[in-house]
């Protein structure tokens, strides 16, 4: 028997064993804090099982999305009449994994070049894309298939779809985690569709991929250099005194309330990356505002109960510098405002952002300023 034929066999064995199943196909929610990541990469058994354990990673849900019907069965969809594909839904803590690292792990297990489906599954249900959430994740994957493209790893043209995401539909309950209740017909099915070859073959050693904790966009590391103490030396007065202090200072007489000029803003003790002026917005407070952190795992949140009121405090992850207040005022598509002391900023304009190190954010600024 041909390989082809029998996985053909174990397909139908499989499907004829769980058709019986009660479907479960509807529409996800996401609670609390989690993002998440929609990907199609082919069959969603094998989607599941690289993000099941990873650090930060909840959840993984198999569904379907990119088409039109509610509600989609595995045989409807199967079929290939109602435009979706076999996709999964990462639920992951940004503090702790990045969207980019989750991408940086998709590549490593789709081959983004088949226009006709993944491996041995063939047919538009099983074609590769990601479905960036909002403008960030879209900019974020933008600038990974760039990245993938520029590698050279591939020898034929990634047509890897980067499309706006719609309804995702959970599948029945069979599939769920179907690597770890079906083991061994897993793994038969994994071994004879010829993923795996390919990944090897491919990726070679550099499969295993290490979770970089460098935020969005794969932007290099910060570190603190010296310690508070030291950091006193290259800080002014109000500069320490917000900072390390949880100070605020005046509205309106501050650095960059009114700054128009496009970059990033980053912290001003370490360097590290926080706020895009793609995101700052004018709030009429006298303090520089933004609907949505730069690199979110770069920002921290913690209680705070001050002044007689509880208010949620912002600190930079590396530095622990204290920027500012999160308050649910702002503006959509976030509904946020992110209050931020300039003296715990300093400002890196777009012409800059290269000679200074941060060259990866340029993409941001690529189609207009």
């Amino acid at each position: 028997m041909s390989k082809l034929a029998f996985l053909i066999f174990v397909s139908c064995f499989l499907l004829a064993t769980f058709s019986l199943s009660k479907t479960g196909s509807a529409e996800t929610k996401v609670s609390g804090n989690t993002e998440t990541a929609i990907l199609a990469g082919g069959c969603f058994w094998c989607m599941e099982h690289p993000y099941e354990d990873l650090p930060g990673v909840s959840k993984v849900i198999s569904g379907y999305t990119g088409g039109k019907k509610k509600k989609p069965t595995y045989k409807e969809v199967a079929s290939g009449s109602t435009l979706h594909v076999e996709a999964v839904e990462v639920h992951f803590d940004p503090a702790k994994i990045s969207y980019s690292d989750i991408l940086e792990i998709f590549w490593r297990n789709i081959d983004p070049t088949d226009a006709g489906g993944q491996f041995v599954d063939r047919g538009k249900q099983y074609t590769t894309g990601i479905f960036y959430k909002n403008k960030q994740q879209k900019q974020v994957a933008q600038a990974s298939k760039k990245s993938i493209e520029g590698s050279k790893r591939f020898s034929k043209k990634i047509i890897t779809k980067i499309v706006k995401a719609g309804a995702f539909y959970r599948a029945e309950e069979y599939h769920q985690d179907f690597f770890k209740k079906n083991y061994i017909h897993y793994r038969v099915y994994r071994a004879g569709s010829g993923r795996d070859e390919f990944i090897n073959r491919v990726w070679g050693k550099d499969k295993e991929y290490k979770i970089s904790r460098t935020g969005l966009n794969n932007a290099p590391q910060f570190t603190l250099v010296g310690n508070k103490t030291g950091s006193k030396n290259h800080l002014t007065k109000l500069q320490y005194y917000v900072t390390q202090k949880s100070g605020t200072e005046p509205p309106y007489k501050n650095e960059y309330w009114d700054n128009k000029r496009p970059g990033i803003y980053v912290d001003i003790v370490s360097g590290e990356p926080l706020f895009s002026s793609k995101d700052k917005f004018k709030s009429g407070t006298g303090w520089p505002s933004f609907t949505r952190p730069l690199v979110q795992e770069n920002i921290v949140q913690q209680r705070d109960a001050t002044l007689g009121m509880v208010r949620i405090e912002l600190r930079s992850k590396s530095a622990d510098s204290h920027l500012g207040h999160l308050f649910r005022d702002g503006p959509k598509p976030t509904g946020l405002r992110y209050c931020i002391n300039s003296a715990s900023l300093r400002f890196v304009a777009v012409e800059n952002l290269t000679k200074e190190g941060y060259g990866d954010f340029s993409t941001l600024f690529s189609n207009g300023l």
